[in-house]
């Protein structure tokens, strides 16, 4: 099982970031686009809709605000090219605005899973409220990775995307040799402390070599070291919440697409929850120092 997890994890990680650092900006937000429809088609079946046309209706809700955050940012760059008017590209800018809610519901999950486990777990939501939370989540992901993409470059969403996978692995492996006490055994009986504080170590480790590559002055390098440690705490949230949700639906995982992990949700969960949050920090660090 652990030699199928590493093939499979190897061969879409390949994927991504080849898409990451091929793809132009249109097609890689088609692409981010497909995969969060996939992660809503198995959402919708963790909210407990069966009905296919309801599902599909959702899938629609996803599509509609997509094209429209896509159209919207196209025409406004059209317009400053055919125009003397750069300054229309400051209406793309009011969008950051919309990172807010997601960096905040994150929180409170992770405020919630900590303090209240058995209290979310027993929480009883009607199903339309959780394919809201989904379409939610989903949206402000696909949104703001391809705004990382777009404005940050190539770069900056590897960095990210190596940020998560690289906390994921040694929370893995630190868990593995050192984990005792659990983190949350109501929600997921394989997440240990031990494992959070390796991740944390490995966001730790990821932000100074970020830093020294570039050369990062040192309020900017230690403020890259704080988004990196929270944004992979973020993320460990991420799958714990999923994981709340699976154990509400009774399912050990959301999906069987890809081998050795279950669905796409599965493999997602981490960058779901951490991109908003990282996004953010990202676009704060940049205005200070410009």
């Amino acid at each position: 099982m652990l030699i199928q997890r590493i093939i499979t994890a190897s061969i879409l990680a390949a994927l991504i970031a080849l898409a990451v650092l091929k793809l132009p900006t249109d097609y890689f937000s088609l692409l981010m686009g497909l995969i969060a429809l996939w992660a809503a088609w198995e959402w919708s079946s963790l909210a407990g809709t069966t009905s296919v046309l309801k599902r599909v209706l959702f899938l629609l809700a996803l599509v509609l605000p997509m094209l429209g955050i896509y159209f919207w940012t196209q025409f406004l760059e059209l317009v400053a090219q055919l125009t003397d008017w750069p300054d229309v590209r400051d209406y793309s800018g009011a969008l950051e605005w919309l990172v807010i809610p997601p960096v905040l519901f994150w929180i409170l999950v992770m405020i919630l899973i900590r303090n209240k486990p058995l209290s979310l777990l027993d929480l009883k939501i009607k199903n339309r409220y959780k394919l809201l939370v989904g379409w939610f989540i989903l949206l402000a992901a696909w949104m703001f990775l391809c705004r990382l993409r777009s404005f940050y470059g190539t770069e900056m969403t590897m960095y990210f995307l190596l940020l998560v996978w690289g906390a994921d692995i040694a929370a893995f492996f630190a868990g593995r040799k050192w984990g005792k006490t659990k983190l949350a055994p109501e929600v997921s009986p394989g997440k240990t402390v031990a494992g959070m504080y390796g991740a944390l170590v490995a966001g730790l480790v990821c932000a100074v070599v970020l830093s020294l590559i570039y050369g990062f002055q040192m309020m900017v390098a230690s403020d890259f070291v704080l988004l990196s440690m929270l944004t992979v705490l973020i993320s460990i949230y991420g799958d714990l919440f999923v994981s709340v949700v699976k154990r509400q639906c009774g399912v050990k995982d959301t999906g069987s697409l890809l081998p050795g992990h279950g669905g796409i949700l599965d493999r997602v969960d981490s960058l779901i929850a951490a991109i908003p949050f990282f996004y953010a920090g990202v676009y704060l660090i940049y205005r200070t120092v410009s």
